[in-house]
């Protein structure tokens, strides 16, 4: 989900920003088998190592990772691989033992046959003994936003689209994919129909998809089903003409399938991360009636969004999430953040915060 021409998050090519756009261990199941912005690129590439930002949070991580958005961890041989929205021709991989220290790796993946910019909100999962990229990014063939996936034996990269083109083609925009491995064996694809071209009664929508994928990641094996839209006061009053569910994430615990995603749009303070629970990973999903469940906090950090599931090297359900660099001034400028994800005895799920 990211930027590229001197503005974070967009370009001439991008459009104007997303926002206003564009013209056993509770059974969790995730990554298992097995962000938006500019910079100049000499801040993308090389060795430097960053480092832990000071916070008066003692339950959060603030990193010092920032213009980026879309954070997503990967734990890989005990070293933790964070992707992001960053580069407008690309992908970086930043790898780190302490979610704290986080050193640039590179690019990870660029030089794209089919997409064209907006490279957004990277996912890497282990599958089978390689590492599957999934992301977002505008079809050099239409200039729509389409779901992309690649491969690499490492999760440095360098990662080889599986085709010359999309993963799937639905004949309209769609970004923010994420996997869910379930236990059963089946693979699900959830998704966001991106309100650049989805428009319902004068109101630019981004709607949530799950669909189930085909065993060896090739395409969708079942038809797309809408799961969640925004209709709740807190999602839509922000902006009267836009409004937004999207960047999924989702595990399964106990039984239960929660789905965190993120409402309103991404440069405002409103920007946050909501939870519904299905009993089947197709829904029907619900949404919880005190969401969200992660927004902002007044006098410490602006719009929390865009979050995914790890676990960290001593077992700990986490999440990645960003919040904006500049608090005061919310934008396509974001940091990296962490906090550990818990639930109470009714299997509520709260992020620690």
């Amino acid at each position: 989900m990211f930027t590229e021409a001197g503005n974070f998050r967009f370009d001439s090519k991008c459009g104007l920003p997303k926002s206003r756009n564009r013209n056993g261990r509770d059974d969790i199941r995730h990554n298992r088998i097995g962000t938006r912005a500019l910079l100049q690129r000499k801040s993308w590439v090389g060795g430097d190592t960053l480092t832990y930002k000071e916070t008066t949070n003692t339950l959060m991580i603030k990193t010092n990772v920032v213009h980026i958005g879309d954070p997503f961890v990967l734990v890989a041989n005990g070293v933790y691989y964070m992707y992001a929205t960053s580069a407008p021709d690309g992908f970086l991989c930043r790898s780190s033992l302490d979610l704290v220290n986080w050193k640039e790796e590179g690019y990870c993946y660029a030089n794209s046959t089919w997409g064209e910019n907006c490279f957004w909100a990277p996912e890497v999962f282990e599958v089978d003994g390689r590492y599957a990229l999934l992301y977002t990014a505008r079809w050099k063939k239409n200039h729509s936003l389409r779901t992309g996936l690649a491969f690499s034996d490492s999760p440095k990269g360098p990662f080889v689209d599986a085709q010359d083109g999309p993963l799937f083609d639905l004949g309209f925009a769609t970004i923010d994919a994420t996997f869910l491995f379930d236990d059963d064996g089946k693979i699900y694809l959830y998704f966001s129909r991106d309100c650049s071209e989805q428009v319902i009664d004068g109101v630019h929508v981004s709607s949530i998809y799950v669909s189930e994928m085909k065993r060896d990641l090739s395409g969708l094996k079942t038809e797309p089903k809408l799961i969640s839209t925004p209709d709740k006061p807190w999602e839509t009053s922000s902006d009267p003409e836009w409004w937004w569910n999207e960047g999924p994430a989702v595990i399964k615990r106990g039984g239960v399938y929660y789905l965190n995603f993120s409402a309103n749009c991404y440069a405002s303070r409103h920007y946050c991360v909501a939870c519904s629970v299905a009993k089947s990973p197709l829904g029907p999903f619900v949404k919880y009636d005190d969401n969200p469940v992660l927004k902002y906090r007044e006098g410490d950090f602006s719009g929390p969004g865009h979050n995914s599931f790890f676990r960290d090297r001593d077992g700990k359900l986490m999440t990645a999430f960003h919040v904006h660099t500049n608090y005061d001034a919310p934008s396509g400028d974001r940091r990296a953040c962490f906090a550990e994800v818990k639930f109470d005895g009714d299997g509520k799920m709260r992020i620690e915060v």
